[in-house]
């Protein structure tokens, strides 16, 4: 991706932003768009994503929203991913693997398990390289995201704010919340939900898939 300006995340102070709002998620989004850079939201339409997408869309309606589309995704998050952009108005931006859910398996076979050693491949693949070329393309300069503390381990340790290395600024606006308060919000908004979902990259055991260990 492009060279980020390292001002603007120098300029910050983290810890500040991270007390005061951390657990405002609405101010915190508020306060990301109010920096006036490019932003994108990513999401995977998996239970609760209507969330973050009204969240953000509602602070700045042409944000682009970036969906990596691994080819696995349940009939029904498909029908999910279309009725949300339709009722949010999403300007919305698919990327795909390179390759075709049945080129790979035709070559390769069935999803490699979790412990297979080819799995680090498969999820390079159909994750990270799309991932990779949205930033490419898209040149953001903030990342709103829609992971949790409870998800896993390592998100567990991170701050609803933070900065990469490459100075692109990470904005988890949904850090703290509980499966409780996000169904909430759907029914307060009249949001769509779906809870047939399977992430090939996890399996079922809250396995980080690496996009927040490399972002």
């Amino acid at each position: 991706m492009g060279t980020i300006d390292m001002s603007i995340a120098t300029d910050i102070d983290f810890a500040r932003i991270n007390t005061e709002l951390g657990r405002n998620a609405e101010g915190l989004v508020d306060w990301a768009i109010g920096l006036g850079q490019r932003a994108i939201v990513t999401t995977n339409f998996r239970p609760f994503e209507a969330v973050i997408l009204h969240m953000v869309t509602r602070a700045k309606r042409d944000v682009p929203v970036i969906w990596m589309d691994n080819g696995y995704n349940t009939e029904a998050t498909y029908r999910l991913a279309d009725e949300v952009t339709k009722q949010l108005g999403l300007d919305l931006h698919i990327y795909l693997p390179r390759r075709s859910r049945a080129h790979r398996e035709a070559v390769e076979g069935p999803t490699p398990a979790l412990d297979d050693p080819r799995h680090a491949a498969f999820t390079e693949e159909v994750k990270l390289e799309p991932f990779a070329r949205a930033l490419r393309e898209t040149a953001p300069k903030v990342w709103f995201t829609a992971l949790r503390a409870t998800d896993t381990a390592v998100r567990a340790q991170m701050d609803p704010v933070s900065v990469n290395p490459d100075g692109l600024i990470k904005v988890a606006p949904l850090l703290h919340w509980s499966s409780k308060d996000l169904y909430a919000y759907c029914e307060a908004h009249g949001l769509p939900n779906n809870f047939d979902y399977v992430d090939p990259t996890k399996g079922e055991d809250n396995r980080e898939c690496g996009l927040h260990l490399s972002h």
